[in-house]
């Protein structure tokens, strides 16, 4: 279940990320665009978070989706 939700926040990411370029071109606006492009780094950032693996080699997923088995 957690894949999924993982999945999705990369999506929401990359539609950020092309909505900005979008809203640039057409405005020319910086301001709103960065914002989005930030809030696609963060969700970026908060998904590695949760997939890298740490020394043990597992990773933070594996260890929520086990217990909560």
């Amino acid at each position: 279940m957690l894949d999924v939700v993982l999945s999705i926040v990369m999506l929401a990411a990359l539609l950020l990320v092309l909505g900005a370029f979008a809203l640039w071109r057409r405005t020319g606006e910086a301001k709103q665009p960065a914002l989005m492009v930030l809030l696609a780094l963060i969700a970026i950032a908060n998904v590695l978070i949760w997939t890298i693996p740490s020394d043990d080699g597992s990773s933070p997923i594996e260890q929520a989706e086990a217990g909560g088995r």
